[in-house]
């Protein structure tokens, strides 16, 4: 079928998340987006002089849900139960679904099946006010920064797919520039604060090395 491409980079997998414009949050993506478009990501996932290290993880937490969602939102035509009956980044990583509070014993599902519940779990944290804030002077819980490494590692899991299972429909759409860019962002920002434990980041070590070679 052939879609308009302004109508598929426009198509998200969920709602996107958005962060109250007029709040400090939104002033932090207006700084993050700012000096993304200069072009050095490894000076734009830095932490702005003065600001608070939870805030700065939680607005960029949301910014990178929207842009996974966004990229799976475009091929989630090609990612079906026949397609993908496991959720898997290549044949050596298989990953199964457990939230811990409806889910508690990791079920094996397929990848489109994997995904929703991932995706709808990381929304129902974003949206949920006593763990990101979105008033100025909340302050964030002490489990915050444990919830972002959890949301941040599941996240990277739809990358992994994407890349290990769909990138030749990535290339198809002539995504593949914006899938680069959007996981450099992601995986320097990680490593800047160290979010990710480097066990979970196996199934794209050779990408990630390569996206951080080019910028040494």
């Amino acid at each position: 079928s052939s879609v308009p491409s302004g109508s598929r980079s426009s198509k998200t997998f969920k709602p996107k998340k958005n962060i109250p414009e007029g709040s400090h949050q939104y002033e932090l993506l207006k700084h993050a987006e700012a000096t993304l478009g200069s072009g050095n990501l490894r000076q734009a996932v830095m932490l702005p002089e003065g600001e608070d290290l939870n805030e700065w993880i939680a607005v960029n937490t949301v910014d990178f849900f929207n842009q996974i969602n966004m990229l799976y939102g475009t091929i989630t035509e090609f990612c079906t139960e026949s397609s993908c009956p496991v959720m898997s980044a290549g044949p050596r990583y298989e990953y199964h679904w457990a939230d811990g509070t409806n889910i508690k014993k990791p079920i094996k599902c397929s990848a489109p099946k994997y995904i929703d519940y991932l995706m709808t779990w990381v929304q129902d944290q974003l949206d949920d006010e006593t763990l990101f804030p979105s008033k100025i002077g909340v302050p964030f819980p002490k489990n915050f920064m444990s919830v972002a490494k959890t949301i941040l590692k599941r996240l990277f899991r739809v990358y992994a797919h994407i890349y290990h299972q769909h990138f030749d429909s990535v290339i198809r759409l002539q995504e593949e520039a914006h899938l680069n860019t959007s996981f450099k962002h992601f995986i320097f920002f990680v490593q800047e604060f160290n979010l990710i434990d480097r066990r979970e980041l196996a199934p794209l070590q050779e990408l990630i090395e390569k996206l951080g070679s080019k910028d040494r």
